[in-house]
């Protein structure tokens, strides 16, 4: 049940995410200036991540944007796939834009699948990484913070469909 903001406390202020992301635009400026990048964003839960991420970075890194829907039928064993990459990518460097890292089954297809087209590079942004609750050895590149075995709520995460556009990001108090 999707619970109110009300019942829960701040974990991450705006201001320490932004902290979090301005890092991590630094690190993928020095690290990809000059080079041809592809920008993946799985929706929903990354897409305030990445447009925060997206507008830190300099105008002069040669970025393109892929938007994808993935989602883990765990009843059925098997990941959906509603939207897909569109771009070419082979030769470029594409970068995962996650907020979270969980289980990390979805993460694990989507990058196995962006793997068997060619492309330069694969690596993985996530803003937090939660290590505790991983089922398949995935790990991101760049990572904002590493978070014990909570659940957290806002800046695109949500409780049922509740709590994306929350501007902190809350857990709930126990």
């Amino acid at each position: 049940m999707a619970r109110l903001k009300k019942e829960m406390i701040t974990f991450l202020t705006e201001e320490q995410i932004n902290g979090l992301v301005q890092s991590i635009a630094t690190e993928l400026e020095r690290d990809y200036l000059g080079k041809k990048v592809v920008m993946v964003c799985p929706l929903k839960g990354s897409v305030l991540f990445f447009a925060d991420l997206l507008r830190l970075l300099p105008t002069e890194m040669k970025i393109r944007t892929e938007f994808v829907h993935l989602t883990d039928t765990e009843k059925k064993g098997s990941i959906e796939i509603h939207k897909d990459i569109s771009l070419n990518i082979k030769g470029r460097h594409v970068i995962i834009v996650e907020e979270i890292i969980d289980v990390g089954r979805t993460l694990s297809f989507l990058r196995d699948r962006i793997l068997s087209s060619d492309p330069a590079s694969v690596k993985i942004v996530a803003l937090l990484d939660k290590p505790a609750r991983r089922e398949l050895p995935i790990r991101p590149d760049y990572v904002g913070m590493t978070i014990d075995d909570r659940y957290v709520v806002g800046y695109g995460m949500d409780s049922e469909e509740v709590g994306r556009n929350y501007k902190e990001i809350m857990n709930f108090s126990m």
